[in-house]
């Protein structure tokens, strides 16, 4: 299969971008694509010491690149000789199996629905991170694309993260919950008293596994295997996670390096240790799948560094082969829609 890497997006383009591309060629069997200015990514040959490029990996040349401070809602417009947009041209045109980009998240988002497209019947694409819980995580979706929801789209979400935890993450009948203030089905405003009617009669009806609310604090416990609710809601909460998991691996840092007894304890348990900061580092799961595209789109964290990427095209490697956007596309999603396909823009 056929990855499209977007050499130019992310903090760290085209360096770490380029390196961690060649690294899933030659680690994880890849063909890569990788997108951007020629003459650029050439020279990251040089700075590693290389001088070609692996077999399995060529280059598409674009000339403009899409930042921070173009208008996420008309970039792919404006720039359609960005490293984005021709990337995501690729994938529209069957050239290549999937996409990754570490660079504008909003621009990502509107690239991919205006040229990849939603898949038939999706009202908004969603994006879904891996949350660490101790076993093979949690699903949250929305984390950021959707400020603003309606049920119809959160129960879309429901079973677009489903399927996915259901076909990529290999959970044989994922559990589904609503992210909520109480456990109690009438806790919540009224989209969550809306949603969760929906989701409960889809649950009667053996369409999706919903167990039901969950509290914000049993996300990390595994407590269900995936987590519905709005973007803004989402986000606070993954940037709350985020920012916790800092300042606990900064306080055992500080604890451990605080004395000689306390150095002497953190040697005994280093490896453990390192296993909890593997467990939060986001360079491991690699990025956040688009859900909702009609072929696989993995938003890498504008930080990616090369094993970040070499995970992102993992991910989307695992995406391509669960065909979880063909799963997506003729599950029950289809059926929670009010307004007309032919109504939006």
């Amino acid at each position: 299969m056929k990855i499209v890497v977007d050499a130019m997006g992310g903090d760290n383009a085209p360096f770490e971008i380029v390196k961690g591309a060649i690294q899933a060629a030659e680690e994880l069997g890849a063909e890569i694509i990788l997108v951007g200015r020629g003459e650029e990514i050439l020279r990251c040959l040089d700075k590693m010491g290389r001088k070609e490029l692996p077999a399995k990996v060529e280059i598409a040349n674009a000339a403009e690149v899409i930042d921070m401070h173009d208008d996420p809602a008309n970039a792919v417009r404006s720039k359609p000789d960005s490293s984005m947009t021709v990337g995501l041209k690729l994938v529209h045109d069957g050239k290549a199996d999937a996409m990754v980009s570490a660079g504008s998240t909003g621009a990502l988002i509107s690239g991919a629905t205006l040229v990849v497209k939603r898949i038939k019947g999706v009202r908004r694409a969603a994006l879904a991170p891996l949350i660490p819980n101790g076993g093979k995580g949690t699903l949250l979706i929305d984390c950021g694309a959707n400020a603003e929801c309606s049920s119809e789209y959160l129960i879309q979400f429901a079973f677009m993260g489903y399927y996915y935890a259901k076909t990529v993450m290999g959970i044989s009948d994922p559990r589904v919950a609503l992210l909520n203030i109480g456990a109690e089905d009438t806790k919540g405003d009224a989209l969550r008293q809306e949603t969760y009617k929906l989701l409960k009669t889809a649950g009667d009806e053996g369409r999706i596994n919903f167990i039901g609310n969950v509290e914000a604090r049993d996300v990390m416990l595994d407590k269900c295997d995936v987590v519905v609710t709005d973007g803004f809601t989402g986000n606070v909460l993954l940037k709350t996670l985020e920012g916790m998991g800092i300042f606990a691996m900064g306080q055992l840092k500080r604890i451990f390096m605080g004395s000689t007894k306390a150095k002497i304890a953190a040697a005994m348990v280093k490896d453990d240790i390192m296993g909890l900061k593997k467990m939060f580092d986001s360079s491991e799961v690699g990025g956040t799948a688009m859900l909702g595209i009609s072929k696989p789109v993995i938003k890498a964290h504008g930080s990616s560094d090369a094993a970040a990427i070499k995970n992102a095209v993992r991910q989307a490697m695992n995406a391509v082969s669960a065909d979880v956007c063909g799963q997506i596309a003729a599950s029950p999603v289809a059926e929670y829609r009010v307004t007309p396909q032919s109504a939006e823009q």
